[in-house]
């Protein structure tokens, strides 16, 4: 059974997240018991300090990673340091509860391989704090199990409200976003934050994020090569801010567009002006202002100021500009065994062509091809277009799809071939088109393989789940698109949105199932109240409803009660909550039990509150209550991403709608900001 994994996603609210540990740090630097003074070349710790630095044993000092956050208090100065992970811990600068601090000269050295940020900071007294001249170039490997809130190299927190700095930074290799600074206007308190000069390349989700009114990214670099871990966005404006991009240089490389506007919900407004990038992604309602200079052949050198080194950041050091790879370039000596190449020369027309291998590819400038940047590679696959010139591409393991459209030939490993005997080519293309006027959901499953296509401007979207044959997703204002071979066994489209293979407009009634899956919940001899949602629609499985009233289905979500029966329904989609109460009734979904405990809490929450703005104007709430809170559909209440739980504290809106939450213990720190009803009910599923 598919479910929606909650990786990071590109979109999820990991803003508000911020490690448990965070109250563990001492307020004082470990009381320097950490602190290393460097005697020269024989101090380098575990092989991770570069030993060329000119600066001398005074000018900075070493710490020890110790698992500790170093918190700063208001005006204070961090500066001259390094910061070691060799030993395998973590350390992190901490500046969430303070004002006008400054984070100078300081170079993290080694790999980090915690689910922690290495710099996590708010301004929250209304004042400019800076964070300047750092290196953080050696990256971080995601941990085998992590929160997705931890490992981004700077983070931004919701509670910043004043203005913070970031210049001359080198970030590089951090797998959830390099300078991730969107929460303080997404779901905080609108700080702004102005990016500049800075140097990063091969972050995921984004190696540049904002999101507030007033936020700036200028005279900055970002880029993916393919050398690095991780590729991602270059950029990432998020809603619902006024930003500024200017005089920057972006390459997404394999990556779909280097710059990436907007999601669902709130209206994203920026100008961009004099940068040269490779492509724009937008979602949602953006309001995209182009200025002059925009062009499409980026400069990746390193800005001036930013240093290339740990010791050369903490030694106050910087670099000279130094120039950085062409976009596509090449720049490792290739450990691939196998040349593919594909030569255009002497053709009248342009080649399309596209290939899977069962291991790697990467761009290779082998028969003196050059590395084109309108080409893409991703994971094992690699698709470009060839005319009067050559591409070729190194690869490992066996070619298992080979599409060439045009009269290029083809060469692997200095032998001419017939694309026409590499089997198994997808040939077919399903495209689902959005709306503007509501979201859709869609499934589909197919008899052969399947992946994404960038087909008629689609885009890629990782959170777009592939599973054996079947495809989930969604789309709004934009399209999906997808490659397969064999036949749709199976599609449905839950929206407004439309659905069409090769070419042709479909109907999705006229594939499989309009609900394809069964759901079951057997009791276990005692009664035991449950509720289930899904991500799609749920009915009763069969013709006739139950006839005891305590079953209601109200929109994805069903609720019941069974004791030594069962209830059968069928849904489209995925599961997304299974809640219980009185003890675990058994829960199968196409004839397979589910793990309750991977579907939420399964113990049903007693009380409710519901924030009512149908008949008044925009209204923003807070609340923090001492047990658990959920959202919840009750009343008909809408279920909206842009609403922040953290914790226990919860932030949200409402503007013509109702938001209702699960909750119990007590409510505390209650606020409301505007006319919309607020109704409190205990005990409110006995009622």
């Amino acid at each position: 059974m598919a479910r929606d994994n909650s990786v990071l996603d590109d979109d999820e609210s990991s803003d508000s997240g911020l490690e448990s540990g965070d109250g563990s740090g001492n307020n004082r630097l470990l009381d320097r018991r950490s602190y290393l003074k460097l005697t020269g070349a024989a101090s380098v710790v575990g092989g991770g300090l570069a030993t060329g630095s000119a600066a001398a044993a005074e000018d900075y000092e070493v710490i020890e990673a110790s698992n500790e956050w170093y918190r700063l208090d208001d005006g204070e100065v961090f500066e001259n340091k390094i910061i070691d992970f060799s030993n395998g811990n973590w350390f992190g600068l901490y500046a969430r509860d303070s004002t006008n601090w400054t984070i100078r000269n300081v170079g993290f050295v080694g790999t980090h391989r915690h689910d922690r940020h290495a710099i996590a900071v708010a301004d929250v007294g209304g004042n400019t704090s800076t964070i300047e001249n750092v290196y953080m170039g050696d990256g971080c490997i995601r941990p085998s199990s992590y929160s997705s809130h931890g490992q981004c190299g700077i983070w931004v927190a919701p509670e910043h409200s004043g203005h913070i700095d970031i210049r001359n930074c080198n970030v590089q290799d951090w797998p959830n976003n390099g300078i991730y600074a969107s929460a303080p206007g997404y779901n905080g308190n609108g700080g702004t934050v102005h990016i500049d000069s800075c140097y990063a390349a091969n972050n995921y989700v984004s190696s540049f994020r904002l999101s507030s009114d007033g936020s700036k990214c200028t005279n900055s670099v970002a880029y993916n090569d393919g050398n690095g871990r991780y590729n991602g966005r270059c950029f990432w404006g998020w809603n619902p801010g006024r930003m500024e991009v200017s005089n920057c240089d972006f390459s997404s490389g394999s990556y779909n567009n280097a710059i990436h506007l907007g999601r669902n919900g709130e209206t994203t407004r920026i100008s961009i002006d004099n940068t040269q990038f490779d492509g724009i992604s937008q979602r949602g309602n953006v309001q995209l202002s182009r200025g002059s200079g925009l062009g499409s052949n980026p400069d990746l050198s390193m800005p001036e100021g930013v240093p290339t080194s740990a010791e050369e950041a903490a030694s106050g050091g910087s670099s000279e500009p130094s120039p950085g790879p062409e976009p596509g370039q090449d720049t490792s000596e290739s450990s691939l065994a196998n040349t593919i190449v594909f030569d255009g020369n002497g053709t009248a027309d342009a080649t399309s062509y596209e290939f899977v291998v069962s291991d790697a590819v990467e761009a290779s400038t082998d028969e003196n091809a050059t590395i084109d940047q309108a080409a893409s590679v991703d994971g094992n696959r690699a698709s470009g277009t060839v005319a009067d010139y050559l591409d070729a591409f190194r690869f490992d393991g066996q070619i298992e799809r080979l599409s060439v459209d045009g009269d290029a030939t083809v060469r692997v490993n200095g032998v001419e071939i017939d694309p026409a005997d590499i089997d198994d080519v997808l040939q077919n293309i399903i495209l689902i088109n959005g709306s503007d006027e509501d979201s859709t959901r869609y499934e589909f499953s197919v008899s052969g393989e399947v992946e994404r296509s960038s087909y008629d401007g689609a885009s890629i979207d990782d959170e777009d789940a592939i599973e054996d044959g079947t495809v989930y997703g969604g789309v709004a204002d934009w399209k999906d698109a997808f490659k397969f071979s064999g036949e749709i066994e199976q599609l449905t489209v839950d929206g407004p949105g439309t659905a069409s293979v090769n070419g042709e407009r479909v109907d999705p009634t006229d594939f499989g199932a309009d609900l394809p899956h069964v759901l079951e919940v057997q009791g276990p001899g005692v009664p035991v109240g449950f509720e289930i949602t899904v991500d799609g629609e749920i009915e009763f499985a069969g013709d006739d409803d139950p006839e005891d009233e305590a079953t209601t289905i109200s929109g994805s979500t069903v609720q019941s009660t069974v004791t030594s029966d069962s209830l059968r329904f069928r849904f489209s989609g995925a599961l997304t909550d299974v809640t219980m109460t009185g003890g675990k009734a058994t829960v199968t979904v196409d004839g397979e039990e589910i793990d309750l405990e991977e579907y939420g809490d399964p113990e049903l929450l007693p009380h409710a509150i519901v924030f009512d703005g149908t008949g008044a104007g925009p209204s923003t709430y807070s609340f923090r209550v001492t047990g658990k809170v959920i959202k919840a559909q009750y009343r008909d209440a809408s279920i909206n991403d842009a609403d922040v739980i953290e914790d226990t504290t919860v932030r949200g809106g409402v503007d013509g709608w109702l938001d209702a939450y699960w909750f119990d213990g007590d409510i505390e720190d209650f606020k409301i900001l505007g006319d919309a009803t607020v109704d409190v009910q205990y005990n409110a599923r006995e009622q």
